[in-house]
């Protein structure tokens, strides 16, 4: 099998240390290896890990030594320091160590069979544990040792030379170039590995670097399952998970500081306590599927931050762990976290009446910061996960049903009765006037139309709506009351992709929408005038009328001929 083929899933290479035999005595390389391209001699190309960002590293040469190759091993000879500083570093470190039993006047060769000979928790799959020999090592080194050549870029070939250009073998410390990834300023979404100890000579060979990029998602319960898209009325309380992972080279790390920012949308609120704080917010560490809650504690566990971005009045929930390999339980006791860990966020939000109504609905997200380099203090930024919550709304247009142009003045009252194709018991519920659910009709919203006929009923879900009319325009017939059913349908990404409406009375009618651009839903009811019922025997009681009024007129005008002649006989 030859050397130049890819180391796979390299951890540390630490375990190369192995390689650095005495006296030019061959030891074999235990690490696996897979077929690929062939690489230079005297060189070294470090591969990304998953989806790491671009990186660049830095090489440090600790031992010099001549180098080459006997089937699938390495044989190393003339061992020596690579400068006075790496030597400084080296047995500096080193004689800390107890029971090491190296001093200040130790040789390169007796240095190197220390560390051959305790290469415990260093492998090809996992990372170094922060406290493990070869971790204080390369910090000792990158603290004080000068850097070889020029920082590489990942995936790209490593040759290290001298200025004559003659190759520079030996055994290297690599680590990531901390100008590379992001800092609290300008954050990044990469990370930096762990660090990668290797034999430099021979044929050339490919490692992986040992890291990967924290992930999170965000889902919303909707009924029985976690999904990205929910639909809510107004008031309701909405529940929400989120899920962190974290990078699998967390071992090495001292101090593992790990935030989730959380962005709820316009109209959309945490649920708070009588101290205004977050109400049923929980977070777990989940270790293979057992999860256990830890504390609300800054130095133990997480704190909890609510703030406000008044300008696009959205409201930001912020979870942080300033060091999440020290969490710990309601008990006191430590909770594992490892590379096969993640945190889980639950807590609820409700709608309330400033959300929009809107086609691509409202969209909150969330975003993890955590700690990307186990040899410093910076910070990374994850890619966001999304969920979109979506609330309908019925605009509703009151007109005469012979003339549509003719908007009149009535008034309604909606009673829930599904909710998706989900009968609500008791013959449902009433909606009130701000889009919330009340079982009482007496305290139901009543939805009056103005002098243009117009009037929004807020806050709907998915499922259907029994609109009855409690006032009548004068001069029209009462409507019988009829249902509007809300059916959305959406896409895998959680988009609206159509609407349907249906009504059950010929007399409203709602339009279907198949390219959606809003989620107000344009309803026409439509009134009748009231009928003239006939007046049976008009001429009969017209004549009747007119006749007395002649017998009226006969009498009057006799009466006063009457006292006319009666006072001209007086005056005779």
């Amino acid at each position: 099998m030859s050397m130049s083929k890819n180391i796979a899933r390299l951890a540390v290479t630490a375990g190369l240390t192995a390689a650095l035999s005495f006296g030019g005595v061959m030891a074999p390389v235990t690490m696996a290896f897979a077929e690929g391209a062939a690489a230079p001699n005297n060189s070294i190309t470090i591969n990304k890990n998953n989806a790491n960002g671009d990186v660049k590293y830095k090489a440090y040469q600790i031992f010099k030594a001549n180098v080459v190759d006997e089937d699938d091993n390495k044989v190393v000879s003339n061992i020596d320091w690579a400068s006075g500083e790496a030597r400084s570093a080296v047995l500096g470190y080193l004689k800390t160590v107890p029971n090491s039993g190296i001093d200040e006047n130790s040789t390169a060769q007796a240095a190197a069979k220390y560390l051959t000979d305790h290469t415990e928790g260093t492998g090809k799959t996992t990372a170094i544990e922060n406290n493990n020999l070869f971790n204080g090592l390369a910090k000792a080194v990158e603290g004080s040792v000068g850097q070889t050549a020029t920082s590489f870029a990942s995936d790209t070939v490593f040759e290290p030379k001298d200025n004559k250009g003659n190759a520079l073998q030996g055994y290297y410390l690599f680590v990531t170039d901390k100008s590379t990834l992001g800092t609290e300023e300008k954050p990044e979404k990469n990370t930096g590995t762990s660090p990668i100890f290797a034999v430099v000579g021979g044929k050339g060979v490919t490692v992986t670097e040992k890291t990967s990029i924290p992930t999170v998602e965000k889902r919303v319960l909707e009924g029985a399952n976690w999904g990205k898209v929910s639909d809510s009325y107004i008031g309701e309380e909405v529940e929400y998970k989120l899920t962190g992972h974290v990078a699998s080279n967390i071992a090495t790390f001292n101090k593992y500081e790990y935030v989730f920012q959380d962005t709820l949308s316009k109209g959309l609120e945490v649920v708070k306590d009588s101290n205004d704080a977050a109400k049923d917010l929980h977070v777990y560490i989940d270790n293979k599927g057992k999860q256990t809650e830890v504390v609300q504690d800054a130095n133990n566990g997480y704190k909890v931050a609510l703030g406000q971005d008044n300008a696009n009045k959205k409201e930001n929930l912020t979870i942080t762990f300033s060091n999440l390999k020290s969490v710990k339980d309601k008990t006191g006791a430590a909770i594992k976290v490892d590379a096969n860990s993640s945190v889980v966020v639950t807590y609820k939000a409700k709608l309330n009446s400033q959300v929009e109504y809107k086609a691509d609905g409202a969209t909150n997200e969330v975003k993890l910061v955590y700690s990307n380099d186990p040899m410093s203090t910076g910070t990374g930024t994850s890619e966001s996960d999304e969920v979109t919550d979506y609330v309908f709304g019925l605009d509703v247009t009151k007109a005469d049903s012979d003339n549509t142009d003719k908007k009149l003045v009535a008034s309604f009252k909606v009673k829930v009765t599904k909710e998706g194709d989900t009968e609500i018991p008791n013959g449902g519920k009433w909606l009130t006037r701000e889009g919330g659910l009340v079982d009482d009709a007496g305290h139901a919203g009543v939805f009056t139309t103005n002098t243009d006929g117009k009037v929004f009923i807020p806050g709907l879900v998915e499922g259907t709506y029994e609109i009855t009319e409690s006032e009548t325009p004068a001069g029209y017939n009462t409507i019988d009351p009829f249902t509007i059913t809300v059916t959305p349908t959406y896409d895998a990404t959680g988009a609206l992709t159509n609407l349907k409406v249906e009504s059950s009375s010929n007399m409203a009618t709602a339009k279907t929408e198949k390219s959606v651009t809003t989620t107000k839903i344009p309803v026409t009811i439509q009134n009748k005038k009231g009928s003239g019922l006939p007046l049976t025997g008009l001429n009969g009681v017209t004549f009747t009328w007119i006749a007395g009024g002649a017998v009226l007129c006969i009498g009057v005008a006799h009466l006063i001929r009457s006292r006319k002649q009666a006072e001209e006989s007086e005056q005779e």
